[in-house]
């Protein structure tokens, strides 16, 4: 069995749309979720946007596979492609 690839979540303090994506990831199996709090770190919130071109969060990473926010995430599921990405298979 292929260990699951690394899930990695830009995130905030008070960011709905981030507690959303990680219900969601937690309600798929997802057991450790590596949270970079972009709020109290700054250079953590450049190197967010250096890799992502975008500024809001959450901004998720399955492996080296740049997921998006929260409604992609939503997507990814509702298209059955989230279960295989966290299978660490590519979609």
């Amino acid at each position: 069995m292929t260990a699951m690839p690394r899930v990695l979540m830009y995130s905030t303090a008070v960011c709905p749309f981030c507690v959303r994506a990680e219900q969601l990831l937690r309600a798929r199996g997802v057991v450790d979720i590596e949270k970079v709090r972009i709020d109290l770190d700054p250079a953590r919130r450049a190197e967010m946007l250096e890799r992502t071109a975008r500024r809001t969060v959450p901004q998720i990473y399955i492996g080296e596979t740049h997921v998006g926010g929260s409604d992609e995430l939503l997507a990814l599921d509702r298209a059955g492609k989230l279960m295989p990405l966290l299978a660490g298979e590519s979609v």
